[in-house]
């Protein structure tokens, strides 16, 4: 079995490489478990080092469209890839801020790798983590109080979209038998260890991260506004379900929303003071930010999944046992 994971010097990309290389095989959209024995990382970033030692591990480094043109680095690997992970992206923030680099990374890469899998002809298994982004709010079109699995998709950021075009792309790869895609809207992932990055939705990995480790940390949004939320090991489980479900059990190529914990901002920072105490707490800065605050207002704050729930797939109980599990993968 070789792996593909496109994003995989990346917090999720790498942490999902690790799962994978430590279980040593996979049984690929239900047909029948095979040993693990090759994985290549894509990247721009270099891959970490614990995963490049291990000799199962090619990492190639570069733009994910150029790396899969005509003689790129990175088309041969996806060729011979019987499972292909795609979560290479620019995120939120960065998409709104520079609306090129969304395009090119998210949209062009993103055909950059279905066009690659239909000339391979090897019809692999291709997971696309996409976003709870994709739904929104607008005037002709209100967000429902909770989201279904069949409520109609209605981005409001360039990120958003980006990431729905990408999931209408993999199902039509799908439907024409290029490909056998699974796409997976994942909710904001926290905690999130190590420095922050641009999304939009960083803040809510860093208004915990940061007062943990004695560091203040900005709120750009009102303590009443509601999120929802995924751990790190619920994202993962819900890509590695994606690649393991069979056709049947999969059940369409729409995408699955996974599971999510609703909270509000202000029930987070109780949550950081039951676990590090007042003086936590009292490291968050509450200030306002209209875009940040104006992006959120028409983002989901409740989803309900009753197709994950059918794959096994549940969200996590609380804000508490995040911190908990942050600070247990946190010590040394």
């Amino acid at each position: 079995m070789h792996v593909a994971v496109t994003g995989g010097s990346g917090f999720l990309g790498a942490r999902l490489a690790r799962a994978l290389l430590a279980a040593g095989a996979l049984d690929a959209a239900g047909g029948g478990v095979g040993e693990l024995s090759r994985m290549t990382l894509i990247d721009q970033a270099p891959g970490p080092a614990d995963l490049t030692a291990d000799r199962r591990v090619t990492a190639i480094r570069g733009d994910l469209a150029g790396l899969l043109g005509p003689g790129g680095a990175g088309r041969e690997a996806i060729a011979d890839a019987d499972v292909i992970f795609h979560l290479a992206a620019a995120v939120s923030g960065e998409c709104e801020a520079d609306f090129d680099l969304g395009i090119r990374a998210n949209l062009h890469g993103t055909e950059a790798l279905l066009a690659a899998c239909r000339a391979a002809e090897t019809n692999p298994v291709v997971v696309y983590s996409s976003s709870v982004a994709v739904f929104g709010t607008s005037g002709e079109h209100p967000l429902p109080a909770v989201v279904q699995d069949d409520t109609l998709p209605n981005p409001q950021t360039s990120y958003g979209i980006q990431k729905f075009i990408g999931e209408q792309l993999l199902a039509d790869y799908t439907r024409k038998g290029f490909l056998r895609g699974r796409a997976i809207r994942l909710m904001t992932i926290s905690v999130r260890p190590g420095r922050p990055n641009a999304a939009a939705s960083g803040f809510l990995s860093g208004i915990i991260r940061e007062p943990l480790a004695g560091l203040r940390a900005v709120c750009p949004v009102a303590p009443d506004t509601e999120v929802v939320l995924a751990s790190p090991a619920k994202a993962i489980g819900g890509l590695m379900c994606a690649a393991t479900s069979s056709d049947q059990a999969w059940g369409g190529r729409t995408a699955v929303n996974l599971p999510a914990l609703t909270v509000s901002v202000a029930g987070m920072a109780d949550a950081l003071e039951r676990a590090a105490g007042p003086g936590a707490r009292a490291l968050i800065d509450w200030v306002p930010d209209p875009a940040v605050a104006r992006m959120f207002a028409t983002w989901p704050a409740r989803v309900q999944s009753a197709r994950a729930a059918r794959l096994g797939l549940t969200p996590d109980p609380d804000m508490d046992s995040l911190i908990r599990m942050y600070l247990a993968e946190s010590r040394p």
